[in-house]
């Protein structure tokens, strides 16, 4: 039963194979037995996964149909969850039960998915190997001394390895896409907007998107379908209607244009993974896309635009974790300012604080102009360069990371090769661009992913792209040694 993708799932329980109760009880079981090798999971939700289960059968006999009515998933533990433990992958809110369900949270369960548990992260979303997180750092099932990518890494290891068929994530500079590449899944960043970022703990609030991981685009367009649509919760939610993301799945890619930037194949990128991205466009040529050079100029200075403006937002968003409202408070503080001091000074893992006093310093008197407007300057720059691409291509396609998944502390003692991990990732962020990451191939026993990007609220296009893809290729059925 671990193996079936959600599609299959959908079938079985349509079919009556298998009911929701069984499936639930069965993968709570390899969770139990797995987990500890991967540390996937920071809570697990037996009781509430049950009576979902139990819920969605009753709801299946009585005539109710839906993809995802019974379906087990998990949801990253940033995304608020009523009257459970959501941490961030932080000792700041290690005690911190939700009084009220996230807007994603809701909306899957009542398209009756059945919430496993809350899957590990990096500290407030703040990384990309998900070793950043208080609960220890995440392994990759396709080889234990790796990472498995950030800081969605818990929800793609868990799907990786087969304890659960989808996971929710989110995605500020590639944290859907990254770890998806890292671990062979499909993973898919939305247009900003297209899911409510309400009840989602924000890292950067003009970048944070919120997305499926699974190991199909078939998946992930279930679960994407269960996700989208507006908020009036959410002041940056866009009331566009969602499309059937399932129907256009079959779509042909006879006479799709793909660009590939030229930027992307820079000394940089592991030559190995280079190649698999070439074979992949090769795979689209015979499905009939036509493929062309572009060049988008300004991804040069994405590194350095996005590490001002994800800060400056994170120091202001994470301003209100002081220790008097909700969270952790250090104990007895001599006065306020202690307290304040103590408990962040406490409560914050290293990546957070060194992120916040980045932030700070670019906000500040002074600096302000110097730093976060011109970061902000360059952002619309990025911008313009893929409205301009968008005119003369459908998708553009290149490499989700420049390298395999490096081995756990490799990258420890030096932020800045961490950072650039995501040099691919973060533009379609600084620019609100919807970006999928599926599997291309492995180097050295480890997987690699190829990246599309597609114009605003074009999400079915890269999912149909995808799903040819993979009905073409096997790359995407591979399961890791063990697991």
């Amino acid at each position: 039963m671990h193996q079936l993708t959600l599609a299959e799932i959908a079938r079985g329980l349509a079919d009556k194979k298998f009911s929701s109760e069984e499936l639930t009880k069965v993968l709570l079981a390899r969770i139990a037995q797995l987990d500890p090798q991967l540390n996937s999971f920071i809570s697990l939700t037996e009781d509430l996964a049950l009576q979902q289960a139990k819920t969605a059968d009753a709801r299946r006999a009585n005539g109710e149909s839906g993809a995802l009515l019974g379906a087990p998933i998990a949801h990253k533990d940033l995304f608020c969850t009523q009257g459970i433990r959501t941490s961030c992958g932080s000792k700041m809110l290690d005690n911190f039960k939700a009084p009220y369900d996230a807007t994603v949270v809701a909306k899957l369960a009542a398209a009756g998915a059945v919430t496993l548990g809350k899957t590990n992260m990096d500290e407030f979303a703040m990384g990309s190997a998900n070793e950043s997180s208080y609960y220890g750092a995440v392994k990759n099932p396709w080889n234990l001394e790796h990472v498995p990518g950030g800081s969605s890494g818990g929800s793609a290891a868990a799907v990786a390895a087969r304890l659960l068929p989808a996971a929710t994530g989110t995605d500020t500079g590639g944290s859907i896409r990254q770890p998806a590449a890292l671990t062979n899944l499909t993973g898919l960043k939305p247009t900003y907007g297209r899911v409510s970022r309400w009840g989602m703990i924000a890292y950067a609030s003009s970048l944070d998107q919120g997305g499926p991981l699974a190991r199909t685009a078939e998946d992930c367009a279930i679960l994407l379908q269960g996700m989208a649509g507006f908020d009036p919760q959410d002041s940056t939610s866009i009331d566009e209607p969602v499309p059937d993301y399932s129907a256009g799945l079959n779509g042909s890619l006879q006479g799709l244009r793909i660009g590939v930037p030229k930027e992307y194949f820079s000394a940089g990128l592991d030559p190995r993974i280079a190649d698999l991205i070439m074979a992949s466009v090769e795979e689209l040529k015979k499905l009939g896309a036509v493929v062309k050079e572009i060049s988008l100029p300004n991804m040069q200075h994405a590194i350095p635009a996005y590490y001002v403006i994800a800060p400056a937002e994170a120091s202001s968003n994470l301003s209100r974790f002081d220790g008097v409202r909700f969270g952790y408070r250090c104990e007895n503080p001599k006065n306020l300012e202690d307290l304040y001091k103590r408990s962040r000074g406490e409560g914050f893992g290293p990546e957070v604080q060194r992120r916040i006093m980045v932030g700070a310093y670019a906000l500040s008197a002074g600096y302000y102009d110097a730093y976060y407007l011109k970061a902000q300057k360059i952002r619309r720059l990025i911008k313009n360069d893929f409205m301009a691409a968008f005119n003369e291509v459908d998708i553009i396609l290149g490499p989700t990371t420049p390298n395999p998944a490096w081995k756990l502390g490799a990258k420890n003692s030096d932020p800045v090769a961490a950072y650039l991990e995501d040099v691919y990732t973060i533009t379609a962020n600084l620019a609100g661009l919807p970006g999928l990451s599926m599997p291309a191939g492995f180097v050295d026993g480890l997987p690699v992913g190829v990246q599309l990007l597609a114009p605003y609220f074009q999400e079915g296009r890269l999912l149909n792209v995808a799903h040819q893809y993979q009905q073409n290729t096997d790359w995407h059925t591979r399961t890791p040694t063990g697991f």
